[in-house]
């Protein structure tokens, strides 16, 4: 099958090189694409002729090219390639080994669960309140060129987060962080840990009231929505996004095709 690797080459990551994994892909016979300054990777990925799609990033690069292949129902091959890539952990590829990821291409298939937020899809989360506050300052700061951005939002964002409110279906909340999952997760302090599995077919929303998130309330549903007087700035899959409210979420059960490289001894 004819496939199609995107490499983000902003994404964080030092080793290997953007070019060294444009190689190593196209050694194996897959078409390997640097994506250029100002170039959008989605659009790139929907007016592809392949068979397999794949992107090297992180967390929301990847989730934007996975969307694609739920559109074109096309099978998806995630190279770890960011900083964190949660999604890339939770599938079960080893994030240090970006170089491994590609044999996904003549990989086995599996089906895992799909969040959407509007018109958006998401692998992992979408989360509003100190989080999301701490992703757009990290990114403004960035923008400015500010040393230890992450450190400085961060404070930044325990500072001055005085909560969310909201409506959740109907009922008013109050808390410092809502996070809707893809399937359920292990939190804990300031910790985003794994997921045991991606094909629960359930949304699970946590939220926590105090300075720091020792205690989480959760519960699970096929969907939510979540109601607000104003704009709602969110992180999807670690991206900053604003929102106009009601953000309607829901879940689409099995919707993408992931490959995976397949298990030592396994099948040609």
């Amino acid at each position: 099958m004819a496939g199609l690797l995107l490499i983000n080459p902003r994404a964080g990551r030092a080793r290997p090189s953007a070019d060294e994994l444009r190689a190593e892909a196209e050694r194996l016979g897959v078409e390997a694409r640097v994506i250029g300054e100002g170039e959008d990777a989605a659009e790139l990925a929907r007016g592809a002729s392949v068979d397999v799609l794949g992107m090297a990033g992180g967390d929301g690069s990847v989730a934007s090219i996975a969307a694609v292949a739920v559109e074109r129902d096309l099978p998806f091959v995630c190279v770890p390639f960011g900083t964190r890539n949660h999604f890339a952990r939770d599938v079960g590829l080893d994030r240090d080994d970006p170089f491994g990821a590609l044999e996904a291409f003549d990989g086995e298939e599996r089906r895992v669960d799909v969040g959407r937020v509007g018109g958006r899809r998401f692998l992992n989360n979408v989360s509003l309140g100190v989080y999301a506050s701490l992703v757009h300052r990290r990114e403004h700061h960035r923008r400015r060129g500010e040393v230890a951005a992450g450190l400085r939002a961060l404070w930044l964002g325990l500072r001055r987060q005085r909560g969310v409110w909201a409506e959740l279906d109907g009922e008013p909340i109050r808390a410092r962080i809502v996070l809707v999952a893809n399937n359920a997760y292990r939190l804990s302090l300031f910790s985003i840990g794994e997921r045991e599995r991606l094909d629960e077919g359930r949304l699970h929303l946590y939220t926590a009231r105090g300075w720091l998130p020792r205690e989480w309330d959760e519960r699970a549903g096929e969907r939510f929505r979540i109601d607000a007087p104003g704009p709602l700035l969110v992180a999807i899959d670690g991206e900053p996004a604003a929102l106009d409210p009601p953000l309607e979420l829901d879940i689409e059960p099995r919707a993408l095709r992931v490959l995976l490289p397949r298990a030592p001894g396994g099948e040609d």
